[in-house]
């Protein structure tokens, strides 16, 4: 028996050997390929540090990070049928449905939330464009439907983060129909008297764009997310010609008069409570500063007046 082979070697093998380190400690940026750690990304809320692309985040990651101290309620929107057309491709629609909800963690493809932003009570919808590529069926309509309709019962703005590929074939024209129900959800918060404010993310697309995406009192969009109807590739054929460096790109489209402002993920925040409190004709919040105390507050505080002397 080789007691050094045997023995010594495995036992220095092990004292020496790497420790397996989980996948999901790094990721690769989309853009310039750095490697981010996980912790690093997630407090640049999944902005590139190196080249500042600003990666894919779901609604529920953005809205701990948009509302006051991480803190919201969830708004509960109506059930839709669950196959309305018996529809089946390669995958029956449930079965496809079942594989996103394994996925993400979510019920559909928009959640909505309300909370403060920057002191405004504020309704958001945020769009999962890794649930189904973002689009939009009744669910989505019901949901944009019930966030309109919480912003008007509570005297809020509404603010909405569309990220989609267009509408869910799996539901056909009901899934067309829902152009005209969030337009007119959108024109209920507007004749409300209600800001109402669009965020752009990538990529924002198809009937989504055709829809409320683009009905935002202010419209605001995520650097180099891609925007439009139609895909440039299909513009190219229909008009025959090349299309314009950058095109559909939110950069351009600002240069073009298409949107309002183009702002860094890190900068939203602050943005949105600047925007909205002006918006809503309130007075610019100080950094720092304790709420202002109410009068009621004022006059339980105040000190009994003093006797006058004899």
């Amino acid at each position: 028996m080789n007691w050094i082979s045997n023995y010594v070697r495995p036992k220095i093998n092990s004292l020496f050997s790497r420790r397996e380190m989980p996948e999901n400690l790094w990721r690769a940026c989309d853009s310039c390929g750095q490697m981010i750690f996980h912790r690093e990304l997630t407090d640049n809320l999944y902005v590139c540090p190196a080249c500042s692309h600003h990666m894919g985040i779901t609604p529920r990651e953005r809205f701990t990070a948009l509302f006051d101290g991480g803190v919201f309620v969830e708004v509960e929107t109506p059930e839709v049928a669950a196959d309305p057309l018996s529809f089946r491709d390669q995958k029956k629609y449930p079965d496809r449905m079942k594989d996103a909800r394994k996925k993400t963690g979510e019920n559909e493809a928009m959640l909505v939330a309300k909370g403060a932003i920057g002191g405004v009570v504020t309704v958001c919808a945020g769009q999962d464009f890794t649930f189904m590529g973002g689009s939009m069926g009744m669910a989505v309509g019901n949901a944009l439907v019930a966030a309109a309709q919480t912003a008007v019962d509570s005297g809020a703005p509404l603010v909405v983060f569309s990220a989609a590929g267009g509408a869910r074939m799996q539901e056909g024209m009901l899934s067309l129909m829902q152009m005209p129900r969030t337009t007119v959800a959108v024109q209920m918060v507007q004749e409300a008297g209600l800001p109402f404010i669009v965020v752009l993310t990538h990529p924002t697309t198809g009937g989504v764009t055709a829809s409320y995406a683009m009905l935002g009192d202010i419209q605001i969009a995520e650097p180099n997310a891609l925007i439009g109807f139609a895909g440039a590739r299909v513009i190219e054929q229909t008009i025959r010609e090349k299309l314009p460096e950058g095109f559909q790109r939110a950069e351009y489209l600002l240069d073009h008069g298409m949107l309002d402002m183009v702002v860094d993920r890190r900068s939203l925040r602050d943005e949105l409570a600047k925007v909205m409190r002006l918006l809503m004709k309130m007075p610019p919040r100080v950094h720092g500063d304790l709420p202002a105390p109410t009068s009621e507050e004022l006059s339980a505080s105040a000190p009994e007046p003093a006797e006058k002397a004899e």
